[in-house]
């Protein structure tokens, strides 16, 4: 019999999700890269898999892979996919669904609406927590990069992020500056890039460069990292929608630095498959 999945996406933001209780399923690095292959494999920003806890206080296993064989910590719009996923399958009829991540515990809501509330946990600023080899924590950071000096916010999410703010996110330098800051000296776990435009107080315009992926059409915690750096900047209220190219997500944080961040949005099944080869 052969591997069983679903694709779904997040925003366009894509995923292959995979029960890996019901069915064995380790990939190695080069498994993963192979079913990426948006040409000769399944394709997806992201391998998400399902699996039995290790802890007493969750309900499931959230893993997630990058398209290029790396594990990641944490992904917004892959949780919300998880939700739906162990929901709409009926690995659980718990609309609240604890889980653990490779960046610790966090909480799924299944709303009414078919949205899915993530509570994304607490931000943390300190350098070390990214990790960034900067000294000392600050809230604006002068970096030197692809021949210019560039200001950025910098925050972990559960993954690290920087956020640089333009004026026009359609004239922001995601090829170039992406790549080049993701892969600066300063960040040896490399970082996610953000290029925020403030509309307004409640509104942003948002594209990020993730890490191992590219450009994606959207990113959760691309989305959490942008509206807490703009918070602590001053320039967003306390609930912001965050408009990524794929779609809108809502995003709440009181500003405290103990309280949690609660992104809401969509999750959307694309079609169920089975791999021939196992």
């Amino acid at each position: 019999m052969g591997l069983k999945f679903a694709k779904m996406h997040g925003l366009g933001n894509d995923f292959m999700v995979v029960d890996a209780i019901s069915q064995r399923f380790a990939p190695s690095a080069e498994r993963v890269r192979a079913l990426a292959d948006r040409h000769l494999g399944v394709g997806f920003d992201q391998l998400l898999l399902v699996e039995r806890p290790t802890r007493a206080d969750v309900l499931f296993r959230y893993r997630i892979f990058n398209a290029d064989g790396s594990e990641v910590g944490n992904c917004g719009n892959g949780a919300r996919c998880f939700a739906r996923f162990v929901y709409d399958s009926g690995l659980t009829d718990q609309r609240q669904i604890p889980v653990e991540t490779a960046s610790g515990r966090m909480v799924l809501y299944v709303e009414d609406n078919g949205w899915v509330r993530v509570d994304m946990g607490t931000p943390r600023f300190s350098p070390s927590s990214l990790p960034m080899t900067m000294p000392t924590e600050q809230a604006r950071y002068r970096i030197e990069v692809a021949g210019q000096s560039v200001e950025v916010g910098a925050v972990s999410v559960g993954n690290p992020h920087v956020l640089v703010r333009v004026a026009s996110v359609d004239e922001a330098p995601v090829e170039t500056l992406g790549p080049a800051l993701e892969s600066h000296p300063l960040f040896p776990e490399r970082v996610n890039v953000g290029f925020a435009e403030v509309v307004n107080r409640q509104q942003v315009k948002l594209r990020v460069y993730e890490r191992g992926a590219g450009e994606t059409l959207a990113c959760g915690t691309g989305a959490v990292a942008a509206m807490v750096i703009l918070r602590r900047w001053g320039l967003v209220d306390e609930v912001v929608e965050i408009t990524l190219p794929g779609g809108a997500l809502r995003i709440a944080w009181s500003g405290a630095p103990d309280e949690p961040v609660w992104m809401s949005g969509p999750a959307t099944w694309v079609y169920t498959a089975e791999l021939c080869d196992g």
